[in-house]
């Protein structure tokens, strides 16, 4: 966790690259869709979301504040996300549907963190990363028609076992091993 030789202002510079992030995903619904606007803060949201991790691990700044900003900051993009691309897809209820599954099985996962551990409890598993590169690159896969849908479906499959895994994970680690 966070190193004591870290220069005071250099601490600081991976939770503003996470923090970065919300104001552009917030601005996402404001810009028409298929400018070069819209894309660049598509593009940089995605990329902060890489950075911040990658600069705290090289700089020895790694903190439980930046997990938890991250994890607040892709809980926003997912849900901007979700608000522009989910109806333009255009595949039937049963995407909103699934969706909402994995929605209500994510709050349960912070419901069982809060009532578990005392705490905000977000797991950073490999699948929750996939996850969110896949959702990620969806919005240009959905332009190529032919393989949409099984995209979409693949997407929904990872998202689902990442939101159990994490559940599972959040309820069955002990207190001294788990990373809120």
């Amino acid at each position: 966790i966070l190193t004591d030789r870290v220069n005071p202002m250099k601490r600081h510079i991976p939770n503003i690259i996470t923090l970065s992030r919300i104001p552009m995903a917030v601005a996402l619904p404001f810009v028409q869709s298929s400018s070069a606007v819209f894309w660049a803060l598509y593009l940089l949201c995605g990329l902060s979301d890489v950075l911040d991790g990658a600069v705290a691990r090289s700089m020895g700044t790694v903190s439980r504040l930046g997990e938890k900003l991250d994890t607040i900051a892709d809980i926003i993009f997912v849900a901007v996300w979700i608000v522009l691309f989910i109806p333009t897809v255009n595949v039937g209820n049963w995407l909103w549907i699934w969706t909402g599954v994995i929605a209500l099985i994510k709050v349960v996962n912070v419901i069982s963190g809060l009532a578990m551990k005392k705490g905000f409890v977000a797991k950073h598993t490999p699948a929750n990363k996939a996850t969110g590169i896949l959702l990620f690159i969806l919005p240009m896969v959905i332009l190529w028609e032919v393989i949409k849908v099984p995209y979409i479906v693949l997407v929904c499959l990872l998202a689902t076992f990442a939101a159990i895994q994490e559940g599972h994970l959040t309820r069955t680690e002990s207190s001294s091993t788990h990373r809120s």
